[in-house]
């Protein structure tokens, strides 16, 4: 219903101004007698005046306030846990659900359902699958809470078991309308033997042993013997006897394994059927594990033995990333011979002014490996001068200094804690070069010297990674006194070990300077979920390329390789592949740029999402709470029909919203064109009788 006022912004009787000039205007127009006869003079001034007056009438600005009633009917959505675990009872109660939609319609409500996925497209109720492979209730309410906001939703009808297996308990959430609940399912445990979940590492490395723990439940089963077994590749690394001893069994079984091979490799764990068990699809879990040679190695070479190489070896080993060779010149007075290339070398005393390791500091510079420059007496200062990319000491004789340390708290490339930083000025001092410090272009000091109680602004420790190859200094030995002294102050060896080690990590860490990336957005899909491949290509500068052609080889655990073929545009860097089944793939990406034939290789997991038969015990406690909660009703299904004639019987009014909106009358183009037309008849008709 529309209902229009108008309103002035200038008293109401300035009209009369509006008809005197219309009226003026057509006095002098059509004074003369006319050949016409005066009748129809008469009726040509009436549309000139008429016409000017509503002209001179817009120019006062009336405005027109319009208000629209809408009748918002009182709404009603059904809710559907369309899960696994609620498929053996779920067509049924949609057949009750479609038939309480018709009466409701009836009734003048207006119905909706809605499903878990949300981008899930079904066009009717009865189209309703149960096939999706997890529960999230509170997810689905908000969506139902989101889509209607603002509308006059009264209530939800949810049809579930009760059992959530993601996100969070729904009856904790604060909903705007009542939620009645349509419980289904059995609430008493069926006999069952499951693999609960397999804690593993994500990542292990080659070689290394790691364990994976099996978590056994059972209910109803007590009594009875079986096996979990661990497989891979269909070959069977271990067995343990589960001797279920208790109706409400749990228990833990460890299996300690390794591989020789490198990549994603695939595991089963997986239990032997027990007699009278009545679910046996949770008796098998896969998982994978991505075995890697990737450990970052580290060189640390030392003029002699020194306490600070054992405080340097204690830190670096604490990482199980890092593979650490440690190298003493005056002993074995040979360089370091590997055939694999070094991360990062940590330089203790050298350069040095004995000349050992000096030819090799040259090579590890010319290769732009990262070093790590740790001063001492015996450092040849002139030469870690020339090797170094961060620092110039000049230097005065073999004079030394006493310097405690002080955090540069305006140092942001690293993420450290200022406060507790503040300890290294409580520990002992270490022995630097005396003289005078310059830092080079493209460093930052992380650590001032502090001679005494007076601070300087001579750096201590300072990163330049700006230049290749990066490079750390540490002006000064005597760190293995540090970390004696946090721990006899805090028990601890934090605060020392965690400057060194981000220190370490960003010199060893590889910048990936690729020109050509093709990676899938996460390393794990779903079963049924689409695997999603992003797409970077750069020139020279680094600026992104679009319009090269890439291919994609995608290879499953047994060889058998699908091709791909697309375009790579600003609209286009995702690629997206639909229809994989569970297990572990690699991927080898190639374009072709400046005439060269660019690969990328990598891998990524499809893993069978079966959350839903962990557990099939109907949770109805939950579904009460969340109805009590919202002062809805807690039914079984076959109690729907009783409920719905009382929502009937108690029908909630329908909602009333008022629509108000004010504009100036000069914008409505009606108006415009009734000036136009009576403009036009008046001067049509004055032109084809003669007039002027």
């Amino acid at each position: 219903m529309m209902r229009s006022e108008l309103l002035f912004q200038t008293p109401y009787w300035f009209i009369v101004f509006c008809f005197a000039a219309g009226s003026l205007y057509a006095y002098l127009l059509y004074q003369p007698t006319a050949s016409w006869g005066k009748k129809l003079n008469y009726t040509l001034a009436f549309l000139r005046g008429i016409s000017v007056a509503l002209v001179v009438f817009l120019l006062l600005s009336p405005l027109v306030h319009r208000t629209e009633t809408i009748v918002d009917k009182a709404k009603i959505v059904f809710a559907i846990d369309n899960s696994e675990s609620v498929r053996r009872y779920g067509p049924k109660a949609i057949g009750q659900i479609s038939a309480a939609i018709g009466q409701l319609s009836d009734a003048g409500f207006e119905v909706d359902f809605q499903v878990l996925n949300k981008d899930q497209k079904v066009s009717a109720i009865d189209s309703v699958r149960f096939d999706q492979k997890k529960t999230d209730l509170s997810a689905l309410l908000k969506m139902v809470k989101s889509n209607y906001e603002g509308s006059n939703l009264t209530d939800v009808i949810l049809l579930s078991d009760g059992i959530v297996t993601q996100g969070t308990s729904p009856a904790f959430g604060q909903y705007p309308f009542r939620i009645s609940s349509i419980a289904v399912g059995d609430t008493v445990p069926v006999a069952d033997i499951s693999i609960k979940d397999v804690i593993h590492n994500k990542v292990a490395y080659l070689g290394n042993e790691f364990p994976l723990r099996a978590e056994i439940v059972a209910h109803g089963l007590s009594g009875k013997t079986t096996h979990v077994t661990l497989r891979q590749g269909g070959k069977v690394i271990a067995t343990e006897k589960v001797i279920i001893d208790q109706k409400d069994f749990y228990k833990t079984y460890e299996f300690k394994t390794s591989s020789a091979e490198k990549g994603l490799q695939h595991y089963t764990v997986e239990l032997g059927n027990v007699a009278g068990e009545k679910v046996v699809r949770n008796n098998k879990k896969e998982i994978y594990i991505d075995i890697i040679d990737g450990r970052q190695r580290i060189l640390l070479m030392a003029m002699a033995p020194h306490p600070d190489i054992k405080a340097f070896r204690n830190l670096i080993e604490a990482n199980d990333n890092y593979e650490l060779e440690v190298q003493t010149l005056s002993i074995s007075n040979s360089p370091p011979v590997s055939s694999k290339p070094y991360d990062l070398v940590i330089l203790h005393q050298i350069p040095n002014v004995l000349g050992l390791g000096n030819a090799s500091v040259r090579k590890f510079v010319d290769a732009k490996v990262p070093l790590f420059f740790v001063l001492g007496n015996q450092s040849a200062i002139p030469l870690v001068n020339s090797f170094s990319r961060a620092l110039a000491i000049n230097v005065t004789g073999t004079q030394t200094d006493r310097v405690s340390a002080r955090f540069n708290t305006s140092f942001q490339q690293l993420n450290f804690d200022a406060e507790s930083l503040k300890l290294l000025e409580r520990l002992p001092p270490l022995s630097v070069p005396f003289g005078e410090y310059n830092v080079l272009s493209g460093s930052e000091t992380i650590l001032f010297q502090k001679v005494g109680t007076l601070p300087t602004r001579k750096p201590l420790l300072l990163l330049n990674t700006a230049a290749e190859p990066k490079t750390a200094i540490l002006a000064g030995e005597g760190i293995w006194q540090w970390r004696q002294e946090e721990f006899a102050l805090t028990d601890k060896q934090d605060v020392v070990d965690n400057l060194f080690q981000k220190v370490i990590q960003i010199l060893a860490v590889k910048e990936d300077k690729r020109k050509f990336r093709v990676y899938p957005v996460k390393g794990e899909f779903e079963t049924g979920e689409q695997v999603v491949f992003q797409t970077e290509i750069y020139n020279d500068i680094y600026e992104e390329l679009y319009g090269q052609e890439v291919k994609l080889v995608i290879t499953n655990e047994k060889g058998a390789a699908r091709q791909f073929s697309y375009v790579h545009s600003r609209e286009n860097a995702r690629f997206n592949i639909s229809g994989l089944p569970e297990g572990a793939y690699r991927f080898q990406a190639s374009t072709v740029l400046k005439g060269k034939d660019e690969q990328v290789r990598g891998q990524f997991v499809i893993s069978e999402l079966d959350q839903e038969m962990a557990n099939t015990t109907a949770d109805f406690n939950m579904l009460r709470e969340l109805s009590a909660h919202t002062g809805g009703e807690f039914l079984k299904a076959e109690a729907l029909p009783g409920f719905i004639d009382k929502l009937k019987t108690n029908r909630p009014a329908d909602r009333l919203d008022a629509l108000e909106n004010t504009v100036e009358l000069i914008h409505l183009k009606w108006l415009f064109f009734v000036i136009l037309l009576l403009l036009a008849l008046e001067w049509g008709t004055r032109k084809y009788l003669g007039g002027y």
